[in-house]
């Protein structure tokens, strides 16, 4: 009899977590489940039936038996174990890794909850994930895979002509994206650790069919003109699980991949809304002022190079377009808002209700605590220059009547975008000394070590633009993306930044002449 595999899942509670979590449950001839879940009432509850029906299972194989204390810290029936517990205590982490052969990490405090609790976010997706690391280094690093899921937030903002981006691409947050921080934070631990076969994989926006259900001041943060690459809850649940038949000798271990749907799931922000409120029989335009959306300062882009995975994982085949997920968020709306959106599309006088009824739920939105009209009533300087630039350039947005030039629809969404520069001769399949140099030299620094014995994945010691030393790898560096973290962390000193690092500039004044030295 082949031994099962098996396998911990973080993050299980979550949309891409759960359903990864039902198709590991579809699998449990192959697979042991493991789950690290918060004991809230919400989680027992989620998970209340599946740990029923093994219990029922192994009754009836076995013919006696008592079912599992649902309450319990540490769940155990057959082929599912729970840890109810926190992923702050390193006691409920290492009881988590025990005896595991597979880790899959979604587990993240994600924005908006993350911008309003940031030392949390810190918590969650910094130190808790170094703690697994840590854990599974202790446990077996040669022979435990983990599987990391960053977030395309590390890139920060990328609105053309620099909206296509691939991995290696300069990890800068935008200003005040906390969420973003701890998740570099956290792909570092990983992917600078002693773990053989680990991976982290950038996971884009993910579209879930309740999608009503995340209506927050958050929406308006996004700029309408920023362009995505998404993906369904499903797809991202399946492709998830589609790693664990990778091999431990596969290439595919120790890289960054940009996780996407494919061409498929590309949309702008402003197309995306446009068929959302379409479907309720509601025009944007009559619900929404163009001033309440910010002009820069968040993320998403296309992906140059989101095939990489696809050639690994093969998730694009069967996987589900922007247009079959509009057709499940239709499907899962409940009867009185579908009904309504009948009658407000047929029905004039009830499209101008139901749209100034909807009108007011999102102006009280946008002027909540941390939504962008609360920013411009309070004065919040800050805020407004981050996504704003200024009250002039808020003062200077049209109506929907006129389009900026950066919003032109003849810009064609695949070509007509600016290929950053990594600093160095990409191509070469060995890199040199000099090669390290001058890639540092591009990011406004140095590099400190004079010696390199070509281990791509070996600290070195670089030196910053702003005089910050640091320890990180050349494959961080170059591969990841990744430079100097105190130079991506508050103040957010990006003006100077710019100014002093070409490869930071690229994405930080797009389309300008840059100084660098």
């Amino acid at each position: 009899m082949v031994k099962k595999l098996v396998v911990l899942l973080t993050g299980a509670s979550g949309s891409m977590g759960f359903e990864a979590f039902r198709l590991l449950w579809e699998k449990r001839d192959r697979y042991d489940i493991v789950l690290l879940v918060r004991p809230s009432k919400k989680n027992r509850k989620k998970f209340r039936n599946f740990i029923q029906q093994a219990e029922k299972e192994r009754v009836s194989l076995s013919g006696t038996g008592t079912a599992a204390d649902p309450g319990g810290d540490v769940i155990t029936v057959p082929g599912l174990k729970i840890v109810w517990g926190d992923a702050l205590n390193r006691g409920d982490i290492e009881e988590a890794c025990r005896g595991i052969d597979w880790c899959l990490h979604t587990m993240a405090l994600i924005s908006p909850e993350a911008d309003r609790n940031p030392v949390m976010a810190k918590l969650v997706n910094g130190r808790a994930t170094q703690y697994l690391v840590e854990a599974i280094e202790e446990e077996d690093p040669a022979n435990i895979r983990l599987v990391c899921i960053g977030s395309v937030a590390e890139y920060g903002d990328r609105l053309p002509p620099v909206h296509v981006g691939r991995t290696g691409d300069p990890v800068i947050p935008s200003i005040f994206d906390h969420y973003a921080i701890s998740k570099i934070n956290g792909e570092l631990s990983v992917m600078q650790s002693h773990i053989k076969h680990r991976v982290s994989l950038r996971q884009t926006f993910i579209m879930i069919p309740g999608l009503f259900s995340l209506m927050d001041p958050i929406m308006f943060h996004q700029p309408i003109h920023s362009f995505m690459e998404n993906i369904t809850a499903k797809d991202s649940g399946r492709l998830l699980v589609s790693c664990l038949e990778m091999p431990g000798d596969s290439d595919f271990w120790g890289e960054y991949y940009n996780l996407s749907g494919g061409p498929r799931c590309r949309t702008t922000y402003l197309e995306f809304l446009d068929a959302i409120y379409s479907m309720l029989g509601i025009r944007y335009r009559k619900v929404m002022e163009r001033k309440w959306f910010a002009l820069k300062n968040f993320h998403m882009q296309f992906f140059e190079d989101a095939g990489r995975l696809n050639d690994y994982l093969h998730h694009w085949e069967g996987g589900q377009s922007m247009e079959d997920y509009l057709r499940e968020v239709w499907e899962n709306l409940p009867w009185y808002l579908k009904t309504t959106a009948w009658f407000s599309k047929y029905i004039p006088p009830i499209r101008w209700f139901v749209e100034a009824a909807t009108r007011r739920q999102l102006k009280q939105l946008a002027l909540r605590e941390g939504g962008t009209m609360h920013w411009i009533s309070n004065n919040h300087t800050g805020m407004i220059d981050a996504f704003y630039g200024s009250m002039e350039a808020f003062n200077s947005i049209p109506g929907w009547d006129r389009r900026k030039p950066s919003e032109d629809p003849s810009l064609d969404h695949h070509t007509g975008y600016t290929r950053l520069d990594h600093g160095f001769d990409e191509s070469k399949k060995e890199l040199s000394l000099e090669d390290l140099q001058g890639a540092a030299r591009f990011r406004g620094g140095q590099l400190k070590s004079v010696q390199w014995d070509g281990h791509m994945h070996a600290n070195l010691s670089w030196g910053c633009c702003l005089g910050h030393v640091f320890m990180m790898t050349p494959h961080a560096v170059l591969k990841g993306g990744h430079w100097c973290l105190d130079c991506i962390s508050p103040p957010w000193n990006y003006q100077v930044v710019a100014q002093k690092n070409p490869f930071a500039a690229q994405v930080l004044k797009p389309g300008e002449q840059q100084l660098g030295s």
